[in-house]
């Protein structure tokens, strides 16, 4: 699994990220535990593959929020029985 960091500006609000979170899933089929914080002015979600920036920029900046930067890292699942 990926993790994807979007850095975005522009949302002031709940409904601002839930706008955000359809967008990622509109462009995004297969993305998981999607989630935006307005606060943080980022997203997160993951995926089985790294995610292509220049689509993801496109449908953002689409909707009138400013995509800022993209990072993207390995993920492990960690079971209700993982150990550290």
């Amino acid at each position: 699994m990926t993790k994807t960091t979007l850095k975005i500006d522009g949302m002031m609000c709940g409904m601002c990220e839930a706008h955000i979170c359809d967008t990622i899933r509109n462009s995004v089929p297969d993305a998981k535990k999607v989630k935006a914080s307005h606060t943080k002015g980022e997203a997160s979600f993951l995926t089985e593959t790294v995610p292509r920036e220049d689509v993801l920029k496109a449908m953002i900046d689409a909707t009138g929020y400013t995509f800022v930067s993209m990072t993207s890292e390995p993920c492990e699942k960690k079971g209700w029985f993982h150990r550290t």
